[in-house]
């Protein structure tokens, strides 16, 4: 399977495309995403689709630093999950570690490096997007969302060494040097950073002590390992989906940048189907929304994928044998006998 981003790394793209004068729907339908999906954040999608949207768009605006204008827009929260872990981490060494051996929970495309020597640091990013395509773009949007993360501890006056890339200079490098400062330099041997590596020592303004210990349990819970499988990709995607409407067989082959007959092959070596996957996958929702007395069995039924809540009942009634509101009243029943 090809690597997969999350739809973060698109954030801002149809504001960034629509003041430059292009159509960003079109160019996503080109590449076969939907703009419409961009709400979904933590959504997956393929790393090439991206990669090949952004080579499209800076084409279409005449600019060179399209990557970069979407950089400059780039927010902490955009890392997802994991930025709340970050953000209790005591040093920038921690952080960018964090990040480094981490990063396939945000991006499988993204490799990045971190090392030092001569009282400098060096962080190193590249891209492996399975296949030998144009990938400018995205690499400047890597480098440069780095680059927004070090401020964001740093400090905005902060300044690097030198920001490296391997390709040769736009016609136009304004954008890259109001954004990186006037170190940036291209046709270099590797693309990243290079900073003085007492900077990594700086402590995080952001950080609570009392909070660490919190953090890192909550990241314990939510670390994924390197060797997820398709199964557990395509489980993730029924969950992200399903409260938007459209989680479909096609929706999920669509976002692992695969057709649909090579999901259901993967399902097949793994004793299941598209629809096994997401009844238990809304079965295990289910118990989970119901019990919560706070939750109304409309927003339920919503977030289930269900459009009526008849439908939702029919269903939760053939998986559990009673209507989603008796099964409610017994589980608090239950909880109320346990407390008693």
């Amino acid at each position: 399977m090809k690597p997969l981003v999350r739809n973060a790394a698109l954030s801002n793209y149809v504001e960034v495309s629509q003041s430059l004068g292009i159509d960003p729907r079109s160019l996503m339908k080109h590449v076969g995403l939907n703009h419409v999906d961009l709400t979904v954040q933590d959504r997956w999608i393929s790393g090439v689709a991206v990669a090949q949207l952004l080579e499209l768009s800076a084409t279409a605006s005449h600019r060179e630093d399209f990557g970069l204008l979407l950089a400059e827009r780039r927010r902490f929260s955009n890392l997802g999950r994991i930025s709340l872990v970050i953000r209790e981490e005591p040093d920038v060494r921690s952080i960018l570690e964090l990040l480094v051996r981490h990063e396939y929970m945000y991006n499988e495309m993204l490799r990045s490096r971190l090392s030092g020597a001569n009282g400098l640091a060096t962080l190193k990013v590249s891209l492996d997007l399975g296949e030998t395509m144009a990938a400018r773009q995205a690499v400047e949007l890597a480098v440069g969302s780095f680059h927004r993360v070090l401020r964001t501890f740093l400090g905005t006056r902060w300044q690097p060494v030198a920001v490296c890339f391997t390709h040769s200079a736009p016609a136009d490098a304004r954008t890259h040097r109001r954004f990186f400062g006037p170190a940036v330099e291209f046709d270099r041997d590797f693309n990243g950073i290079v900073f003085y590596a007492s900077d990594l020592d700086t402590p995080n303004p952001m950080s609570d002590p009392l909070l660490r210990t919190y953090a890192r349990q909550y990241f314990e819970s939510i670390a994924v390992s390197k060797d997820t499988t398709v199964l557990d990709r395509v489980r993730e995607l029924i969950e992200v989906l399903l409260p938007t409407g459209r989680c479909s067989i096609e929706q999920v082959a669509c976002s692992l940048g695969v057709d649909r007959r090579t999901v259901h092959r993967h399902l097949s070596a793994s004793g299941e189907t598209f629809s096994s996957l997401l009844n238990a996958t809304r079965t295990q929702l289910a118990e989970q929304l119901v019990a919560n007395p706070r939750r109304s069995l409309t927003e339920i039924s919503r977030l289930l994928g269900f459009s009526a809540s008849s439908a939702f009942s029919r269903w939760f009634s053939e998986r559990f044998g009673c209507s989603p509101r008796e099964w409610r009243r017994q589980r608090a029943g239950q909880q109320l006998c346990a407390e008693e």
